[in-house]
């Protein structure tokens, strides 16, 4: 099954607005103030794609794209938003002129709450250049913790996280996040990604948070060292030992999911994309799968329906601002099914977006297509 790139390459001054509000039928006036909290470093991604190969050694190599966008956290936080998510991030943010052009990128352009967040003075803000080509991804980044003196010094979070139905951890080797599990303890359900063990250790006793985790959402060969086993699906059975429900991302054959709740797995293919960029592809990936989640669907459609929002992104240039929203996730339901020689039974893994995507005539001018990466960043705070 293929996708197509809806975008028509305009952007809208904002687009603070989601067409679909994935949780209006279970909204309620007790509920929490926010769907899902993060937190974590944002960094300001300058990207270069079009490359024909890796750089090399006392060269010069010349790109044939180039975007930049809020990156690291604010990757997973803007495409939470798209989809709906009332989203609240804790992050320090420098003063200087790429703070605050991601500031507001995240915040009156994608709506993210930052109240938990805040603007260290004489900080600079983290910086990754990332370099795609072949595929996939060369990144090279710099950056400094913030003061400790600040709410995100030593213990790298705000003390006090605000309620939310659900969190967004990225687990660290040997490291514990305070915020974790005070957020479980008061109902919030969180799921958990993981990044490169660089100890080698790969021992599952060293995520120690992941024991406050309802899920967890590793790649193969992550799962395959954590558990020691031979194949990605077998890994994920042997997580359920550990959290109740585990997602294997197996890359360009898709997905493989175990929920020890109720004993149902399930595995839904990729869609066939050429990527231009793949950068932020997993956090889309786990941001689709969280609004499946707090939503109640079945645990394929949650599979399909995150493995679909991370291929529409790598169609754009950078992290953040390729994420996807209901209106591209609409112009592609509406086109792929337009398309002569599609799989009847592909197909029809996604017919429960029939009854989610907005109709094609629902005006939302100004807010569609969503803004995107762009060569250029603002260097004066937007009014």
């Amino acid at each position: 099954m293929t996708a197509s790139n809806a975008s028509t390459g305009k952007e809208p001054s904002s687009c603070r607005a989601a067409q679909v509000d994935p949780l209006a039928g279970l909204r309620a006036p007790d509920d929490p103030p926010w769907d899902v909290y993060l937190t974590g470093t944002v960094f300001l991604d300058i990207i270069f794609t079009g490359l024909e190969s890796a750089p090399v050694r006392g060269t010069e190599s010349w790109a044939r794209g180039m975007g930049s966008s809020p990156g690291g956290v604010a990757n997973m936080a803007t495409a939470l938003a798209r989809l709906g998510l009332r989203t609240s991030l804790a992050a320090a943010f420098g003063d200087d002129h790429y703070g605050e052009y991601c500031w507001d990128a995240l915040e009156q352009g994608e709506g993210i709450d930052l109240s938990t967040s805040c603007s260290v003075p004489g900080w600079h803000s983290p910086v990754t250049v990332s370099m795609a080509y072949e595929g996939e991804r060369t990144m090279v980044s710099h950056g400094h913790e913030p003061p400790p003196e600040t709410v995100f010094g030593e213990g790298g979070a705000p003390a006090h996280p605000p309620r939310a139905r659900a969190a967004v951890a990225s687990l660290t080797p040997g490291k514990q996040a305070p915020w974790v599990a005070q957020a479980a303890s008061e109902g919030t359900r969180i799921f958990a990604d993981v990044g490169w063990d660089d100890t080698g250790a790969w021992d599952l006793a060293g995520l120690a948070d992941l024991a406050h985790c309802e899920a967890f959402l590793p790649n193969a060969e992550e799962a395959m060292r954590y558990t020691g086993a031979d194949c990605p699906r077998a890994a994920a059975h042997a997580l359920t030992a550990h959290v109740p429900l585990a997602v294997v991302t197996l890359g360009a054959d898709g997905a493989y999911a175990v929920d020890r709740r109720t004993g149902e797995s399930a595995e839904v293919p990729a869609i066939a994309v050429e990527a231009l960029d793949p950068t932020g592809a997993g956090d889309v990936f786990v941001a689709g799968f969280v609004t499946g989640t707090l939503a109640g669907w079945p645990l394929a459609d949650r599979l399909a329906f995150a493995g679909l929002t991370a291929a529409l992104s790598v169609q754009e240039f950078g992290g953040s601002l390729s994420a996807p929203g209901w209106s591209e996730i609409g112009a592609w339901w509406r086109k792929v099914q337009s398309v002569e020689g599609q799989n009847p039974t592909a197909l029809s893994r996604y017919a429960f977006l029939a009854g989610l995507v907005p109709p094609e005539d629902q005006g939302d001018a100004g807010r569609w297509p969503l803004r995107r990466a762009v060569p250029t960043i603002g260097f004066g705070r937007s009014t």
